[in-house]
């Protein structure tokens, strides 16, 4: 790293500005002590910065000449800037009548700063004419859903050397490059966020702190000096265990930063990562006019402009979701995810919530349209999902979906665990994942002999009754449940929900029985338990097609996908030794 100090790079900086300073003139201008004037010249004296007269050499002056370039991270598809994500990156939003990335690209173009490198990756192609209109380069980030912007910047890490390295995200309302940068920096903003661990101290150095810290801008400068250490930790940091990580993970040395901090005013930038950041920054931008909460307005006869507090969700299996005010009340939309319309029918999710609308056992639906599944739902405070590891939630649980499947309800249309195995087959494409797929979607499908000979409890069943759809919430000072995301929700039997529970909590075969135990109250036959079994097999594979399918739309399952494979099989297996023992 370099050997220069933060008052070494602001010498140079002055001396090229104004050559030939005494040494008290330079004192006041750095505003620091006499003596430690002296110190910083003489320390640039024997390395060739500056002349005998305080005058910069030529290499002082080589120092600041040097080229400078820019790459900006692009990529991500910002999930936090939901309804707007879908359509639009982050870096191409228009505010104030200019595109992001557009003034970001001018504002270093003013600064004669030509070298401009973007990484992009969700609707890269929106980018393209960026290369004929500003002669800039792009670079694809193929795994932007996965990997966080570490791995974006690892890839153009040949790239960095005297270089900005900045988000796309970022509106400034000042130019914030120059052309004679020489000292590596993080800018940091002088308020307080909750999302922040870091703060300067008295020496300009970035440095963690227990509570909350300074805002994390994200701009920064890397020096020739400093880019050596960065693109080591880059490539060892790059290495499929940090893919959450963001790239300022690269600039720590155990609790400090190894660059100087670069504080500004709050009113110097704006980030735009959420609607309402958009909506603060500029309430006439043409992304505002979302037809998303046009919807959720008309629904609630109100302006637009009376949605406040718009946050993105945790993404689901199936869809994205967020959540939103008007009046105080707080609501959840839930728009669905990639390629649903081949997965779910909404017009039979639709008849199930009009048969379930008066057991007050799901959240309250404010809206639903049965052709493209947009709903609003009211939304719970205070709530948690089900754990899956504690008996008395699981007691709660099982109590609730039994008297549900009591209730003995009728709904048109069946779940056909084969037929949708099929389904997802074709959808998926005629090409599996897994090597022996053939084989153990012959041994999968050959229960079905053993199925039909079972007696069944033929009624409305959730299908999709997993530890999360479980919801816990308080009303009264009494802990109450909800069971909610009734998409799947069919005519079938209904101790497949008990499997689908198992299979989605991945428990192992001891967990699984005690499950049952808990629902059957100890008495379940051993019949009906390898009947259960059975759907475990069954489901498996039905949710593994789903999985395959899922990420030919890019959209990965990690752990999940190969869970619910492994259920086929062993189960399937299970169940043969099983039938034999009962013979």
């Amino acid at each position: 790293m370099n050997i220069l100090t933060y008052l070494d790079f602001e010498l140079i900086k002055l001396l090229y500005k104004e050559n030939t300073l005494s040494q008290r003139a330079i004192s006041k201008r750095l505003n620091c002590s006499l003596g430690k004037t002296n110190e910083t010249i003489k320390n640039l004296k024997e390395l060739e910065y500056i002349n005998d007269d305080n005058s910069l050499t030529d290499l002082g002056i080589d120092l600041i000449k040097k080229n400078k370039s820019a790459v900006i991270l692009a990529a991500g598809q910002g999930i936090r800037m939901i309804p707007i994500n879908n359509n639009v990156p982050k870096a191409m939003l228009e505010i104030n009548d200019e595109i992001l990335i557009e003034r970001l690209i001018r504002q270093l173009i003013e600064a004669h700063i030509n070298d401009i490198t973007i990484v992009v990756g969700f609707m890269k192609e929106e980018f393209d004419y960026l290369i004929d209109k500003y002669n800039v380069k792009l670079v694809v980030n193929r795994e932007y859903q996965e990997k966080n912007n570490l791995h974006s910047l690892n890839l153009v890490k040949d790239k960095i050397s005297n270089t900005y390295i900045i988000p796309g995200d970022l509106y400034f309302y000042e130019n914030p490059f120059l052309n004679n940068e020489i000292q590596s920096w993080y800018m940091l903003e002088n308020r307080i966020s909750k999302h922040s661990n870091v703060t300067c101290n008295t020496k300009n150095e970035i440095v963690k702190v227990k509570d909350d810290g300074l805002k994390m801008i994200g701009l920064s400068f890397i020096n020739q000096y400093d880019s050596l250490y960065l693109k080591e930790r880059l490539e060892c940091l790059d290495d499929g265990m940090h893919d959450s990580c963001f790239w300022e993970e690269t600039l720590y040395q155990k609790n400090k930063m190894f660059i100087y901090g670069k504080i500004v005013d709050t009113n110097y930038v704006d980030e735009i990562n959420t609607y309402e950041e958009l909506r603060n920054v500029d309430d006439h931008s043409t992304h505002l006019n979302n037809e998303t909460l046009s919807l959720i307005a008309d629904v609630f006869k109100i302006n637009v402009e009376q949605i406040k507090n718009i946050k993105s969700l945790k993404k689901g299996m199936t869809n994205r979701s967020f959540l939103f005010e008007i009046n105080h009340d707080k609501y959840i939309m839930r728009i669905p995810g990639e390629g649903t319309d081949q997965l779910i029918n909404r017009k039979e999710e639709y008849e199930v919530y009009q048969v379930i609308k008066d057991l007050n056992i799901s959240d309250e639906v404010i809206y639903m349209n049965p052709q493209n599944g947009y709903k609003i739902t009211k939304y719970l405070d205070d709530t948690r999902v089900c754990n899956q590891d504690n008996d008395e939630d699981l007691i709660k649980c099982m109590k609730l979906l039994k008297e549900f499947h009591n209730q003995d309800l009728k709904v048109e249309h069946e779940f056909d665990v084969f037929e949708k195995m099929e389904f997802y087959e074709n959808l998926r494409g005629p090409k599996s994942l897994y090597k022996d797929y053939k084989q153990t979607k012959e041994k999968v499908f050959s229960l079905k002999n053993i199925i039909e000979k079972m007696p069944k409890e033929w009624k409305l069943c959730h299908i999709d009754a997993n530890c999360d759809n479980f919801l816990f919430y308080r009303e009264n000072n009494e802990e109450r449940i909800k069971l909610i995301d009734w998409e799947y929700a069919a005519m079938q039997d209904a101790h497949l929900d008990i499997a689908m529970f198992c299979i989605y909590s991945m428990y192992d075969r001891k967990q699984i029985d005690h499950l049952i135990d808990i629902y059957f109250e100890n008495k379940c036959d051993q019949q009906t338990r390898i009947k259960i079994y059975c759907y475990i097999s069954m489901c498996g594979l039905l949710w593994s097609n789903w999985c395959e399918y899922k990420y030919t739309l890019g959209v990965e399952f990690g752990e999940y996908s190969l869970a619910q494979y492994r259920f086929a099989k062993d189960y399937y297996n299970i169940v043969i030794e099983e039938m034999g023992n009962m013979k």
